[in-house]
């Protein structure tokens, strides 16, 4: 299975893609150049916004909008471009990652060293109020979090670990956190993760130049091998969600491929969720 290129570009950390229902486009991030794209399947129209801070994730929101992970917290642009911030809680050396929008709405942000220093990160349930809740676990590069299809289990990839883990989640909350699969030595490192209609979860394995789906119960069902050593993440997309599109970085590649740094397409993958507005 060849990928076709949905967009190519050069970007150095391309991140998040999250298919946006209501404009009818795909939503993805370069976090090291502060950059927020779009891309239109059935047009090709392409934006690009800049941003004035390292973006690691940017999400539609139920009004119109975006919230947007940024290195020092979590902040909203209006439909009309203007700018706030929701959570502002700057920490030297750290920045806003990998972040994803649970079934009430909720916003889970993501955080990390830039050194990817043990223990420097976290996660956080924001709620679109503003209200805070702390995952406890101790993160370093927080990465990929989805939900299953009934919603009552939590997807999630501290990177490091090597593992993707699965929570129990309650409609709000996530609790009792333990090994849902186990990426082995050699393979790359779990980053990006989505979970499809039939339950399968998919990951991008960074420096493993490849897609992963696991079955619900965490049996490997097909490994999609990709021409780019640094995939970073994956979603479903387009008019049906059966297209499932993928992020690719060059950044600490000395020779990168040159789709590195594009936005990636598998035509006609599965079927994939519609996805929830953060609520704020």
């Amino acid at each position: 299975m060849n990928p076709d290129v949905a967009v190519r570009a050069a970007a150095e950390l391309g991140e998040g893609p999250t298919w946006d229902p209501v404009t009818g486009r795909l939503i993805w991030v370069d976090i090291l150049a502060s950059r927020i794209h779009t891309y239109e399947p059935g047009s090709g129209r392409r934006t690009v916004m800049a941003t004035e801070q390292h973006v690691g994730a940017a999400k539609p929101r139920a009004g119109g909008g975006l919230v947007v992970n940024l290195r020092d917290g979590v902040g909203l642009y209006g439909p009309d471009g203007a700018f706030s911030w929701l959570l502002r809680d700057p920490v030297p050396g750290r920045r806003g990652n990998d972040a994803a929008v649970a079934p009430d709405g909720a916003l889970w942000a993501g955080t990390m060293r830039y050194d990817e220093a043990p223990g420097g990160g976290s996660l956080t349930r924001i709620a679109g109020d503003g209200a805070t809740t702390l995952l406890p676990d101790p993160v370093s590069v927080s990465n990929g979090t989805a939900w299953s299809p009934d919603g009552r289990l939590m997807y999630y990839v501290d990177s490091p670990t090597r593992r993707i883990d699965v929570f129990d989640h309650d409609g709000q909350l996530a609790h009792e956190r333990r090994p849902f699969a186990v990426i082995e030595s050699g393979s790359g490192f779990p980053d990006g993760l989505t979970v499809d209609a039939d339950g399968s979860i998919w990951v991008a394995l960074w420096d493993g130049a490849a897609v992963r789906r696991y079955d619900p119960d965490g049996t490997l069902g097909l490994v999609v091998e990709l021409p780019v050593r640094r995939p970073t993440a994956c979603a479903f997309g387009g008019p049906d969600l059966t297209d499932l599109y993928i992020t690719t970085a060059r950044t600490g590649l000395r020779q990168p491929h040159p789709l590195s740094g594009s936005l990636l397409v598998l035509p006609g993958m599965g079927r994939g969720m519609p996805g929830t507005a953060f609520a704020g």
